[in-house]
């Protein structure tokens, strides 16, 4: 038989743990929405700057993508020692820096943009490297000497990276062997019928590639040249 003080104490201890436990359970809410998923974050970008440039002439494409809605943690831009040769050595460290810009931002492939010789660089990273073609999901060149330029002849006795853009070098002959555009990376060029560094102009597009005339623009107008940004944009958003 328990005692009158046990009893009271379970009749105040049995209401105290019900307001405890409504405290800790959250009551549900009639008609209440399931909360929205976050935004799928955009695929990050890599600028790779041409011949004798650095990553300071993507400044105005960069200021464009921002005013889009990309932030600094999602553009990116290569910086690289253009003298070198683009198979030996470039592709293997745009490959790395691919890498580790997948390790940054979590994300499993990127978009490529590229500027002259960038293009070279790009493309032989896509087209050999092993995590090349499942590591991009847009390539895009602006005046790209993708079947080589004559111009280069004039450094190519002392320069290797002017060698491998004369048509018909190795990296020429390895670019254009069997598919331009392999995979199932999303391709498009922009070329100009101005260019004085890319010549003949029908260098630039490719073979299953989106190709599209920028007009009259010197080859290096094709950065900061308004529709130019506004078709780069749109193809990534594609």
């Amino acid at each position: 038989m328990s005692k009158p003080g046990s009893r009271m104490a379970a009749r105040i201890a049995v209401p105290m743990l019900a307001a405890i436990v409504a405290l800790l359970v959250p009551t549900a809410t009639v008609g209440a929405q399931p909360a929205a998923p976050s935004a799928v974050a955009r695929t990050p970008v890599v600028f790779v700057h041409g011949y004798n440039a650095d990553p300071g002439v993507w400044g105005g494409l960069r200021a464009d993508f921002k005013a889009d809605g990309y932030t600094d943690a999602e553009l990116f831009s290569f910086g690289y020692d253009t003298h070198r040769s683009v198979n030996e050595v470039l592709s293997g460290e745009l490959a790395a820096y691919v890498e580790g810009v997948k390790r940054q931002t979590g994300a499993s492939r990127v978009d490529l943009v590229s500027h002259s010789f960038g293009s070279l660089v790009t493309r032989w990273y896509v087209k050999f490297d092993a995590a090349g073609q499942s590591s991009v999901d847009h390539w895009a060149s602006l005046a790209g000497p993708n079947h080589g330029t004559g111009t280069a002849w004039a450094c190519a006795l002392w320069d290797q990276a002017c060698r491998d853009m004369t048509p018909g070098s190795y990296v020429q002959k390895g670019l254009a062997a069997g598919d331009e555009t392999p995979g199932a990376v999303r391709y498009a060029t922009w070329w100009s019928n101005c260019d004085e560094v890319i010549n003949p102009d029908n260098s630039v597009p490719l073979t299953g590639a989106t190709n599209n005339a920028a007009g009259c623009l010197a080859h290096n107008d094709l950065l900061g040249d308004d529709a130019v940004s506004q078709g780069v944009r749109s193809f990534l958003g594609s």
